[in-house]
């Protein structure tokens, strides 16, 4: 179990790094082994690790491609990894870890968006890419991990855990009684929404 965040400001304001590092450090549970984030002006990923394939520093994330161009995080676990791997190999890509993180940054510099209909595996995950100034946010096909998030003065604000999304100040604590009667009659809360108002479930694949 990792814990992901980020934020995009689509106002082109720079993303505050104080509110960043609350943000991953509330994961802490969910990544007891490392904490790093990554910003660039208006875009900001976070990341809490639990090391599992990979116990290098070279598997750490946020992760990139060889030019800096391509970042991720992710939650979770690619089961075919060492399939894409030799497949990307043979294309001439180079790895310079044995992560599974690392393969999705170069299947998605091969595929593009597409590249997730390759992956095989429970996970939650955000690419940026810089080129093309998009941010990818895809959840696996069961919803095995969790990803929420909210839109709030043209700002886009994601994370593994509500609580994350809370640290934004923007982002008010408005309950969601329809959520609530959801709740109290399903004992779930069904995707797309939470309990809170403005702040939203990715629904699986």
């Amino acid at each position: 179990m990792c814990g992901i965040c980020g934020k995009i400001n689509y106002n082109s304001e720079p993303i505050n790094r104080q509110l960043l590092e609350k943000m991953t450090e509330v994961l802490s549970h969910r990544g007891p082994d490392q904490s790093n984030i990554y910003i660039n002006g208006n875009i900001g990923l976070g990341h809490r690790r639990l090391s599992i394939i990979d116990l290098s520093n070279a598997a750490s994330q946020p992760m990139s491609n060889e030019d800096g161009t391509i970042w991720i995080v992710l939650n979770g676990e690619i089961y075919n990894f060492l399939e894409l791997r030799k497949n990307l190999e043979e294309k001439g890509h180079r790895f310079k870890s044995r992560s599974d993180t690392e393969v999705i940054v170069h299947l998605y510099e091969e595929l593009g968006v597409s590249c997730v209909g390759k992956l095989k595996g429970m996970f939650a995950f955000a690419v940026w890419d810089q080129n093309n100034k998009r941010l990818l946010l895809v959840r696996d096909r069961v919803g095995k991990k969790p990803l929420n998030y909210a839109i709030k003065n043209g700002n886009l604000i994601f994370a593994s855990e509500i609580k994350s999304i809370l640290q934004d100040p923007d982002i008010k604590r408005e309950i969601n009684f329809k959520a609530v009667d959801r709740y109290l009659t399903y004992l779930y809360v069904p995707a797309p929404e939470t309990i809170f108002n403005g702040i939203m479930k990715l629904p699986p694949a």
